[in-house]
């Protein structure tokens, strides 16, 4: 770990040596949980968990600690704390230490197990001796303008059906949004080879369901490479991931924001070359910011993703993939470099 954190660790070690996992709690009855899947904020808002789940961060220098406060339903979190600050924004990712958290009959939520101990409440996360403050991060190109040169494929109320094979609008309580959950998968009718493109998406809020049934979409690169949407806060950060390539490589850094935050990603795209005979002579290329961070840097793209079209010479259209979770997409762009 490059920042000494001596009480973190003697906090963990003391953990180990009792042979329990940190901040495990008392195993209870299993609850019953159903699968709830809210696309709009002020419904979310109804959740009490959903005011305590998010990013905290405190303390300074050596002592500063980032943490992520996954919401797992039912008044039960998941809290992953980092030495340094927050993911992309100081954290040393290696210092990642996961504990669960419960809501009390009066209404704290409590971390707590051998050595060490943890209350959040009121946007404040009371951690040992840090008191963290909760903080919404916001990508840098949030709200990104189009080049004049750029196909714009959605950026407002009404024009949704111009440049997809099908597409829906959700009418929310902070507006209007494009939605695959209520058409299927959805294809741009524009096809391109070498591009740069801009998109925004909004991961729904589904406390109740894990991996793969959590927010699940993704968009495909030409129709054929995928970079995996999902609620992964949190997590570690895999190719089946928000922010993964699928099948192929995990994000340099998990730079999922939490659920009901709008997100970016911002891509250029190389596409593989073939000779005359069809044969493929250079791998596609890729480099991916999500929410302005680099999470891959001009990496080979070796196949064309399960699902997609298979690799070739044409150009292929952006695909906004279907999972049936009702997340949203706003303000995509595309400027081609052909």
């Amino acid at each position: 770990m490059r920042r000494s954190l001596p009480w973190l660790w003697l906090i963990v070690i003391a953990a180990m040596a009792t042979g329990d996992a940190p901040g495990a709690l008392q195993e209870k009855t299993p609850k019953k949980r159903v699968r709830i899947a809210i696309a709009d904020p002020a419904e979310a808002a109804k959740d009490p968990d959903f005011a305590v789940q998010g990013e905290y961060v405190g303390g300074s220098g050596e002592q500063k600690l980032g943490a992520q406060v996954i919401a797992r339903g039912l008044g039960e979190f998941e809290v992953v704390i980092y030495a340094g600050g927050l993911p992309g924004a100081g954290a040393d990712m290696a210092s990642a230490r996961r504990y669960k958290a419960a809501r009390q009959e009066d209404g704290r939520v409590l971390l707590q197990g051998p050595g060490v101990s943890g209350t959040l409440q009121g946007g404040k996360f009371q951690f040992q001796q840090t008191t963290l403050e909760k903080i919404e991060r916001q990508s840098p190109t949030l709200g990104a303008r189009p080049p004049a040169h750029a196909v714009v494929l959605f950026a407002q109320a009404g024009d949704e059906k111009n440049h997809w094979d099908k597409g829906k609008l959700l009418e929310l309580s902070d507006g209007k949004f494009l939605t695959v959950s209520q058409t299927g998968t959805i294809r741009s009718k524009q096809k391109f080879g070498a591009f740069t493109a801009h998109l925004e998406f909004r991961l729904a809020w589904m406390p109740n369901s894990t991996g793969q049934a959590r927010s699940n979409s993704g968009v495909y690169l030409q129709d054929r490479y995928e970079c995996q949407v999902l609620d992964s806060f949190g997590l570690k950060g895999e190719n089946n991931e928000c922010g993964g390539i699928y099948t192929q490589y995990k994000p340099r850094v998990n730079m999922c924001f939490p659920p009901m935050v709008w997100q970016t990603y911002d891509i250029d795209f190389t596409p593989a070359v073939f000779d005359n005979s069809g044969k493929k002579v250079q791998n596609a290329r890729v480099t991916i910011r999500h929410n302005g961070v680099i999470i891959h840097d001009n990496v080979e793209l070796l196949r064309e993703t399960p699902g997609g079209q298979k690799e070739g010479p044409t150009p292929g259209p952006l695909q906004l993939q279907d999972h049936g979770d009702p997340l949203v997409y706003r303000n995509i762009w595309v400027v081609p470099k052909d």
